[in-house]
């Protein structure tokens, strides 16, 4: 069985999409759900599937903390669902083409550091874009430029707002990312 784990720093509704993905699932399981804010309310998601949680800080995980608790737990891929920290390359170079992540815009559009969230759909709407989505890709030393194994589009309509952008978005994350994954493992 495959062990997964998941990083997040929010609301969690990505995490909770893969946890009801495999919540059954013959191939893999969700093991630990971990973040960096002990108020994140992904952890909550994660006890109404039976997950363990960890939360660290930005400092215990570039001193090697979190890597460690994921050695500790036998995890085989590191699935990154909203999580807002850069990762230390130590951690990257322990999860070889096994960690991965998903961008709200269509990369390389959009991506680096501060391009998350609504500061993406914001800049999308300033730009006047007729389309957006998703990316789905591998993590590597740099922000949002890991080999990309997945896309999406959604188009955007003049009278779109940045939150309506978003709508649109999450659904695309929603439907697709636990399969992506699925076919990654």
């Amino acid at each position: 069985m495959i062990r997964l784990a998941i990083l997040a720093s929010g609301s969690g509704s990505n995490a909770e999409k893969i946890m009801e993905h495999f919540q059954h699932s013959s191939k893999a399981q969700v093991a630990l759900v971990a973040s960096n804010k002990a108020d994140a309310f992904v952890l909550e998601r994660a006890k109404k599937f039976g997950v363990s949680t960890f939360t660290f800080t930005r400092k215990e995980m570039e001193a090697g903390e979190l890597l460690s608790k994921l050695q500790e737990e036998k995890i085989d891929w590191v699935i990154l669902a909203g999580f807002l920290l850069k990762i230390p390359d130590q951690l990257i170079r322990s999860f070889p083409e096994r960690m991965v992540n998903i961008h709200p815009a269509l990369l390389p559009n959009y991506g680096g550091k501060g391009m998350y969230g609504s500061f993406v759909h914001e800049a999308v709407k300033a730009a006047g874009d007729t389309e957006t989505g998703i990316t789905i890709h591998l993590v590597n030393e740099h922000y949002d430029e890991g080999k990309i194994v997945f896309q999406a589009s959604t188009a955007v309509h003049p009278e779109d707002t940045a939150d309506d952008i978003a709508q649109k978005v999450h659904a695309l994350e929603h439907r697709y990312f636990p399969e992506v994954i699925d076919s990654l493992l």
